[in-house]
C-alpha cells in the first residue's frame, strides 16, 4: 500500500472533525509513521510557504521531486497542503508533534528538514523569513547550530561550504578519525535503514542525496589534507 493511499485513510479522520495536527497522534507506529513523516513535510512546507507570503509553482513541483508523487496521487498531496495552510494550528504545533514522535531518531528529523530546505530553494531564492522558519523548526527538533549550518551549506548557494560540518567533524580531528566517521555515516544512511526509521520509500531520494553530500565532503577533506 503506497504512502498516499495510507494518507487518504488518515484524511478520513479529518472528515470526522479532527484537526490535521491531531492526526499525528494516530500515526505512532510503522508503517503509519511514514505517513506522519510525509504529512509533516507537506504541512510544514505549507506553513513555510506562508512565511514568505507566497506559494510558487516551483515549490509545489519540489514536493513531487522529494516524494515521487504519481499523477493519480496528486489530489491527496494537494489536499494535505491546502488543509495545512488553512489549519489554525501554527507550525510550532506541527514541528513539536513530529519531534516528539521521532525524538529518538535524529536522522529522521534531519531528513524532514532536508525536505523543507529542498522546497525552500525550489524557486531559486532563500528568503530571510524561510531561514528564520527553518531555524526555529530545527530548534524544536533539538538540532544543534552546527548541524543546521551544515544542512544550510548543502542547500543554499551563498552559504559558506563546510565539509567538516556535513560530517559532524572538526578540522582538529585526525584524518583516520574523520574517515571512520565518514564510513559510519554512509552505513547509517543506507536506504534500507532509512525506511526502517519511518521515512517513506517515496522519499528515499533524500537519503541518496545525503549520502552523496557525505561522500563529497569526505573527498574534499581528504584532497585538502593530501595537498
Amino acid at each position: 500500500m503506497s504512502v498516499w493511499v495510507r494518507i487518504s485513510k488518515a484524511l478520513e479522520a479529518l472528515a470526522k472533525g479532527e484537526s490535521l495536527s491531531a492526526v499525528f497522534d494516530l500515526l505512532r507506529t510503522p508503517p503509519e509513521r511514514s505517513v506522519a513523516f510525509t504529512i509533516a513535510v507537506i504541512a510544514l512546507g505549507a506553513k513555510m510557504a506562508k512565511a514568505d507570503g507566497r506559494v510558487t509553482r516551483d515549490e509545489v513541483t519540489a514536493f513531487r521531486e522529494v516524494f515521487h508523487i504519481a499523477p493519480e496521487d496528486e489530489a491527496q498531496a494537494a489536499k494535505v497542503f491546502n488543509l495545512a495552510r488553512r489549519d489554525v494550528a501554527g507550525f510550532r504545533d506541527y514541528a513539536g508533534r513530529i519531534s516528539r514522535m521521532f525524538r529518538s531518531e535524529d536522522r529522521t528529523l534531519c531528513y524532514l528538514l532536508e525536505g523543507l530546505f529542498h522546497i525552500a530553494m525550489a524557486d531559486g531564492e532563500y528568503h530571510p523569513k524561510e531561514d528564520d522558519f527553518l531555524h526555529q523548526v530545527a530548534e524544536i527538533f533539538g538540532m544543534d547550530e552546527a548541524t543546521f549550518r551544515g544542512l544550510r551549506t548543502r542547500f543554499v548557494p551563498d552559504a559558506e561550504p563546510d565539509p567538516y560540518a556535513v560530517l559532524g567533524a572538526s578540522p582538529e580531528m585526525a584524518t583516520e578519525d574523520i574517515r571512520r566517521l565518514w564510513r559510519q555515516l554512509i552505513r547509517e544512511h543506507h536506504p534500507d535503514l532509512v525506511m526502517a526509521c519511518g521515512v517513506p520509500e517515496e522519499a528515499v531520494k533524500l537519503a541518496e542525496a545525503r549520502a552523496m553530500a557525505i561522500n563529497r565532503a569526505w573527498e574534499e577533506i581528504r584532497a585538502s589534507r593530501a595537498a
